[in-house]
């Protein structure tokens, strides 16, 4: 007999039609009560015994259980491929009835963190899991969440919510808007290049970044590395839209998908593989002054402008530098002490915004937070762009590092802010903020 206090096995394969499995949380149809032909239909009560059973005792023992994925696979013996997924938690069980009337046990599970990302949804994306028309697509709460803004659609699913609800409280746009009492600089003259930018030599653009062109022409355009500013080629340049130095103004390419999560709300993930270096979405909402931030309570959404911070490597942050040009950083003013430690500018996409507000933080993220620079030079202003910072699988969640030191956030009354983080990565610091 098994130990009570070793981790039972179960297989998820999609053989019930009652299972609802959103990967990171299952609802999980117990054994027993369907037919064999294939067809998935129950044609009897299920039973509080055996398998259904010790899944009960899970819940009571507070024994996690190991997941097992099975998908479907032309080229396997056997029809299918099987995925191991870690560990879940038996957080609750009840008895319902069934699509198709008769009693089924349900079991919710819910997948234990700081456990390597999951192998399922690669795996569904190989074997053409990925929906290919939008009446594929489980769980959809809304076609494009764009509303045609954007040249690729964005899907929203919910499969956690009980009725689901798609994303609201927010206005979509895909450029940013300019608040009244911020004043844009001047465009600059750029370079005389025509067509494209082919020589770093002679291109103005290129010797802002040390006489060389931060992106490569591969796969779109990608970012060869992380740099304190990229200058691109802007509306007073000579060369055209296909210019390899305007990478990041192309707008968003890959298949992205809003979804519900259990614990972190939306998230984003995309349905194409994202090579390293890959522009994924610029973040979009009001651009204003950071001081008019001060009065506002549970906003979330801000996103400080801190190229000029990243610089100097202030408050923690990494120091990114680089051949940068000398006449960028000449735009601070170094008397004013308080610009230096607070970003002077942030962008606000607490009621307007694009996809960019739904993508969660991680302290292992697979994306990266890039300022660029192109229709003028000043780094305070600084275009917010975030890159692909390895290659990302399809189908794995988007995350970047939001940056925040601990204890750096206090509330109206003057106490410091805490908020959990619920990112699941292995060296998770426990703390968003």
């Amino acid at each position: 007999m098994e130990d009570s206090s070793s981790p039972h096995a179960i297989v998820i394969s999609g053989m019930y039609e009652d299972d609802l499995d959103n990967a990171e949380d299952v609802i999980y149809t117990g054994q027993g009560g369907h037919d064999l032909t294939g067809n998935k239909r129950q044609i009897r009560d299920q039973k509080l015994e055996r398998g259904n059973l010790a899944l009960k005792n899970c819940v009571e023992q507070c024994v996690p259980v190991r997941v097992v994925r099975g998908h479907e696979c032309a080229s396997s013996y056997c029809g299918k491929v099987y995925t191991y997924d870690g560990l879940y938690k038996v957080v609750q069980y009840w008895a319902e009835k069934g699509l198709s009337g008769f009693t089924v046990f349900k079991y919710r599970l819910r997948r234990l963190e700081g456990q390597p990302l999951l192998t399922t949804n690669q795996v569904q994306f190989s074997y053409g899991r990925v929906p290919q028309s939008v009446a594929e697509i489980r769980g959809l709460v809304c076609e494009d969440i764009s509303g045609g803004q954007e040249d690729v659609p964005i899907p929203a699913t919910n499969l956690v919510d009980d009725p689901p609800v798609a994303p609201s409280g927010y206005t979509y746009r895909k450029s940013l808007q300019i608040a009244k009492n911020v004043k844009l600089p001047t465009n600059v003259s750029g370079c005389n290049c025509k067509g494209t930018c082919v020589d770093p030599r002679t291109c103005a653009c290129a010797k802002l970044n040390g006489s060389y062109f931060p992106y490569v022409n591969c796969h779109g355009g990608r970012l060869i590395e992380a740099r304190a500013v990229v200058f691109e080629c802007g509306p007073g340049c000579g060369c055209g839209p296909g210019c390899v130095n305007r990478t990041s103004q192309r707008g968003i390419k890959h298949r992205l998908e809003v979804f519900r999560t259990p614990k972190k709300g939306w998230a984003v993930r995309s349905w194409d593989f994202l090579p390293a270096g890959a522009p994924v979405c610029e973040y979009i909402g009001v651009l204003m002054r950071t001081e008019d931030t001060d009065h506002v309570c549970e906003n979330n959404y801000i996103f400080d402008i801190d190229c000029l911070q990243t610089m100097r490597g202030l408050d923690g942050r990494e120091r990114r530098l680089g051949d940068v040009s000398v006449p960028a950083i000449n735009n601070f003013d170094g008397d004013d002490q308080k610009s230096e430690s607070v970003p002077e500018f942030c962008i606000d996409a607490g009621s307007t915004g694009n996809i960019a507000r739904f993508i969660n933080h991680s302290c292992e993220p697979n994306l990266f937070v890039q300022c660029v620079l192109s229709s003028h030079h000043d780094v305070k202003l600084a275009r917010v762009m975030l890159f692909a910072a390895d290659n990302i699988p399809p189908m794995q969640e988007l995350t970047y590092d939001y940056g925040y030191a601990l204890d750096s956030v206090s509330g109206p009354d003057g106490k410091i802010i805490q908020m959990p983080c619920y990112c699941g990565a292995a060296d998770c610091r426990k703390r968003l903020l």
